[in-house]
């Protein structure tokens, strides 16, 4: 699929946190105007965790929080349905492979499955990613693709 990545919630969060703002995640933000997006099952859960969470601890007001959901919302991110299988047997063998938490091999069992890049900041992510050839979506660019 061209014009297409895989987002994680390690770049999502960014966006949403002045003190995590970088370079990378503002050019994944700029590639989703001509790009399509997607996502696991997992991600709206992990990132509206994450927002609970930092609103809870004061990191986050309630006006900023509903401006950041309505920014998600407006963008070109679809969430990709997984089976309970493929979580039993791959999401969890890959898991297991390379040290990663059930949620971060969810990203890389999307990328695998749709032949995507990913779009993440989440070292230990990335070293899987590169492990097993999935491109690392860098924005204009991406790395791991010939």
């Amino acid at each position: 699929m061209k014009n297409a990545l895989v987002l994680d919630a390690s770049v999502t969060l960014s966006w949403a946190f002045e003190d995590e703002v970088s370079a990378y995640a503002d050019r994944v933000l700029e590639s989703l105007s001509d790009m399509q997006a997607f996502v696991p099952a997992i991600w709206p859960l992990e990132v509206t965790n994450a927002l609970l969470v930092a609103q809870r601890r004061g990191r986050l007001d309630d006006l900023r929080n509903e401006r950041f959901l309505t920014l998600l919302q407006r963008l070109p991110i679809t969430v990709s349905v997984i089976s309970a299988k493929t979580v039993f047997d791959e999401v969890l063998r890959m898991a297991r492979q390379y040290q990663l938490s059930t949620y971060d091999a969810s990203y890389l069992q999307l990328a695998i499955q749709m032949g995507l890049p990913l779009a993440t900041q989440d070292e230990p992510l990335r070293q899987a990613m590169q492990q097993c050839g999935v491109p690392i979506f860098l924005g204009e660019a991406i790395l791991g693709r010939e």
